[in-house]
């Protein structure tokens, strides 16, 4: 539908744009509202405003070293660290600007653009390609100011400035006239409670899922387990006919190793295809760009502790096959980085009807082994070094085949051990609901605040939260 706005000569003049893109009635309506509060330009209340090391630096990456943040990081509100990169001291030293510490607010500048995160971790790190905004405490409260940016009000206007011919970048000097309302002292920090709070809870749920991988493993007796990467070693020409695998990876002593923990367990074993029923995922014929009857999980939404629900496609019934059902186990087949990643669908994490594409295989009908335990030890180290064994493909493009995936041999966890894993798997993802819900009602009761008042958003908060 044809949208009219009516703009000043003067306006245009000032933001230097000449698309239509950029004057949309909702972007003005949104700086409408704003300017109606009292509001400071973005750089007037930080201390820093700076992007992050641009460039090559292939040379400088370590196993263990400096942490390096990039754009893929960037979540809402957080640091995803499922991947991770690491350059070295020298270099380190050297990016003075792209340093990053305790409270810094980061911008990603593409691929997770509009989402804002709040570094909370003690250690210094580094950032690539990321906007480093650090406020100043006089004018602004970080954590309130990162639950703006993460507003409608905050994406509003990031869209706007990375609209046109920007494609998705924003410049300094444009972010740095974003405009921040100035609310009370005492309701930011509230949010700054509220936003500690929920980072608090995620912290604890992954503190659960390490203690449940740390049962398992101890279980299996692989809990100081590193991986050993062997330089020489031999085989049969028995084990090649038999495996049919003529590269040299698949015949590391590192997997025999494994495999020994697991056929000697005391509980027993089994194969994945005795245990679980599987079922391919299917790629919809038609996807829509708005949100849909159905909304379809790719490996990008397969994260190690859980499913992420955010920037997912949608299709539409008749297009879609196996709707998910409560305690399917998904499991990424395909994909550098993403391989190999296993999650649990849980109704209760989402109230929409789901399904997943051809990357993702369903893992159904469990027997014998709780969902909870079998994601944990494909998520864990030794389950890694297991599936890794059998990928197929080139270094850009691999994937498992299902009938490695079948044949893989699952250590039969006893029944009270599995219990124990299971009850903090689940205690691990109410923890991260319950976060989520938090920072849902920091960025609403922001958003009250700008559009009523402080008053009605505190009554709103305390009506959210225990």
């Amino acid at each position: 539908m044809p949208q009219i706005s009516y703009i000043r000569y003067k306006d245009i003049l000032q933001a230097r744009r000449i698309d239509a893109e950029f004057f949309k009635p909702e972007y003005l309506e949104i700086e409408r509202i704003i300017t109606s509060n009292i509001f400071k330009n973005l750089e007037e209340i930080t201390n820093k405003i700076d992007v992050g090391f641009v460039g090559s630096m292939t040379k400088e990456y370590c196993e263990n070293g400096i942490l390096l943040l990039q754009t893929k990081n960037i979540e809402e509100f957080s640091i995803n660290l499922s991947q991770t990169t690491f350059i070295n001291e020298r270099f380190h030293k050297i990016l003075k600007k792209s340093t990053i510490k305790y409270g810094d607010i980061l911008i990603a500048r593409s691929g997770s653009f509009g989402k804002a995160s709040i570094y909370m971790e003690n250690e210094v790190c580094n950032s690539s390609d990321i906007i480093i905004v650090e406020g100043n405490n006089n004018y602004i409260n970080n954590f309130y100011l990162v639950a703006f940016l993460n507003s409608s009000y905050g994406v509003g206007q990031l869209m706007k400035f990375a609209s046109g011919g920007l494609q998705g970048h924003v410049n300094l000097t444009i972010l740095e006239s974003l405009k921040i309302p100035i609310l009370p002292q005492s309701f930011q920090l509230k949010i700054e409670e509220i936003v500690k709070s929920a980072h608090q809870k995620q912290t604890d749920s992954k503190q659960l899922y390490k203690e449940a991988e740390e049962i398992l493993l101890n279980e299996l007796g692989l809990l100081n387990y590193q991986t050993k990467h062997s330089l020489w070693f031999s085989t049969t020409k028995k084990e090649i006919d038999q495996a049919k695998r003529y590269d040299s990876e698949y015949y590391q002593p590192k997997y025999a190793e494994i495999i020994k923990k697991i056929e000697e367990y005391e509980g027993g074993w089994d194969y994945l295809k005795n245990l679980f029923k599987l079922i391919n995922g299917k790629t919809p014929e038609v996807y829509f760009e708005e949100e849909n009857e159905v909304q379809i999980l790719k490996t990008k939404q397969i994260r190690n502790e859980s499913l992420l629900y955010e920037g997912v496609a949608y299709s539409k019934k008749e297009y879609v096959a196996n709707l998910l059902k409560e305690n399917d186990i998904l499991f990424a087949s395909m994909g550098v980085g993403s391989l190999g990643r296993t999650g649990i669908f849980y109704k209760s994490e989402t109230n929409k009807p789901t399904s997943v594409d051809s990357t993702i295989k369903i893992l159904r009908d469990s027997k014998s082994i709780l969902p909870e335990v079998l994601q944990t030890f494909f998520n864990s180290i030794v389950g890694q070094e297991i599936i890794y064994r059998y990928i197929v493909g080139s270094t850009g493009i691999i994937s498992i085949k299902n009938d490695f995936i079948l044949n893989l041999k699952i250590p039969l966890i006893k029944p009270e051990v599995q219990a124990h894993i299971a009850d903090k798997i689940k205690e691990s993802h109410k923890l991260r609901k319950e976060s989520k819900e938090l920072l849902e009602t920091a960025k609403r009761a922001v958003e009250i605040a700008i559009e009523e008042n402080e008053e009605t958003a505190m009554e709103y908060i305390n009506s959210h939260t225990v």
